[in-house]
């Protein structure tokens, strides 16, 4: 814990946490944008240059996949196999949460939990269906009638959780303040009360000698 002009500030994220967001985080803004040029005919006659967008696509989904595989290898594994462990776990808080009562929760609410478990699963079958995909074309025996329609899909979904991603982290008064840990690591600790109640009892009571 910091203090910082009367405010306490309690680290969330590590760096290597940090690290594998944003390299999740902007490589899916590019797939998604060259995604959609492929996909919608306005936009792909307004670039104009589709193979170009193709190669744009598929190199970017080799450079995500290198550099997710990079922040495993050098970062701080120990951590993010405790926040896997954190965000896999559900107990009644959690539930009671998603029925619409207030409960204290930990460092990742029950929502936040539920998000990073499908925007996981999403990025398994995105890589499965793309891979398909690309070697579909290359050879026809690995062609999938319906892993186009599936990856079609896959980025609806992704869309409009984006969506509400980005507005619970930019614009809703009440929990735009979080886009303060994913980008310096920390929060302050009168938000943290009134929405991570449990995780802040907790670092007080690792805080104690």
């Amino acid at each position: 814990m910091a203090t910082t002009a009367n405010v306490l500030r309690l680290p969330r994220f590590s760096r290597t946490e940090r690290a594998l967001h944003w390299v999740h985080a902007s490589s899916f803004l590019v797939l998604l944008g060259s995604g959609l040029c492929l996909y919608l005919p306005s936009l792909a006659e307004l670039v104009g240059r589709r193979p170009l967008l193709k190669d744009v696509h598929v190199y970017t989904a080799l450079a995500w996949l290198a550099a997710l595989a990079l922040v495993l290898l050098a970062g701080d594994r120990r951590r993010l196999l405790a926040t896997a462990r954190e965000i896999d776990s559900f107990d009644g808080d959690d539930l009671g949460w998603l029925r619409g009562r207030k409960r204290p929760q930990g460092r990742f609410n029950a929502g936040q939990k539920i998000n990073a478990i499908v925007t996981a699963a999403l990025a398994v079958l995105f890589a499965v269906t793309g891979f398909f995909l690309w070697y579909g074309e290359r050879n026809h025996a690995f062609r999938l009638q319906n892993a186009l329609v599936v990856h079609d899909w896959l980025m609806y979904i992704s869309f409009f959780l984006l969506l509400g991603h980005l507005y619970l982290s930019l614009v809703h008064r009440s929990t735009r303040h979080s886009l303060s840990a994913i980008t310096r690591g920390w929060v302050r600790e009168d938000w943290a009360l009134r929405h991570h109640l449990k995780w802040v009892e907790q670092v007080r009571e690792e805080g104690e000698p």
